[in-house]
């Protein structure tokens, strides 16, 4: 398992996305050399987790929880073949693209260390959004995406340093309880009757999840 591109966005102005100014930071393109990886504090005020790499709407964007997005080279190769086009690193707007890595199959609380520093923690899959849409360019590209499942995962940095194309990733904790990404994205999506299960990866889910999955409990199940 390694990563084979590190991915980063500028600030640009387009005109798919209802964002103020216009601008996305969507259009990752891979970094010539390493990056720097670090927190960068509670969503609405932090951005990205990796430096030089733009957020532009904090509000559904960037923080601790959303600190990183990774997408498996694999499941870029399977939309190819289904759209007919190539799919460069880093165009889902992903910041990692790795290589013999499940990540929308990784675990909530899963645990990777990139490189010889940097230790970061599943924390959700991602939610389509317009924006994305806009960019790829494809119709209907919300609802394909998300019947698909294929969402990749949002990830927390737990040790910070700096990683690089190449690095190794190797799994360095995997809990028990069952709960994936791409469980974790049904659930607030297309199937809420998932959301009690999710309750078994407790704190290590993204905290809007959490609170989600006992608002559920607590009206349903009272």
């Amino acid at each position: 398992m390694k990563l084979l591109s590190v991915n980063l966005g500028s600030a640009r102005q387009v005109p798919y996305t209802s964002q103020p100014e216009g601008l996305t930071g969507i259009d990752k393109r891979p970094a010539d050399g390493p990056v720097r990886v670090a927190a960068p504090g509670p969503k609405g005020t932090g951005a990205s987790g990796l430096a030089g790499d733009a957020v532009c709407h904090l509000r559904h964007h960037g923080g601790d929880d959303q600190a990183v997005y990774a997408y498996a080279r694999e499941d870029l190769d399977a939309w190819e073949r289904e759209l007919g086009r190539s799919l460069a690193n880093g165009c889902f707007g992903e910041n990692l693209t790795t290589d013999g890595l499940d990540v929308s199959g990784a675990l909530i609380g899963e645990r990777w260390r990139i490189g010889s520093e940097v230790v970061l923690e599943v924390t959700s899959g991602r939610i389509p959004c317009n924006t994305f849409q806009g960019h790829l360019g494809e119709r209907g590209w919300v609802r394909r995406f998300t019947q698909k499942g294929a969402t990749g995962a949002y990830l927390r940095v737990i040790e910070p340093g700096e990683i690089r194309a190449g690095d190794p990733v190797e799994i360095v904790h995997r809990p028990d309880h069952g709960v994936t990404a791409a469980m974790q994205f049904r659930a607030v999506t297309t199937e809420r009757e998932l959301l009690p299960r999710l309750l078994a990866a407790g704190e290590a889910l993204h905290s809007e999840t959490l609170a989600q999955a006992r608002e559920y409990v607590a009206r349903h199940e009272a």
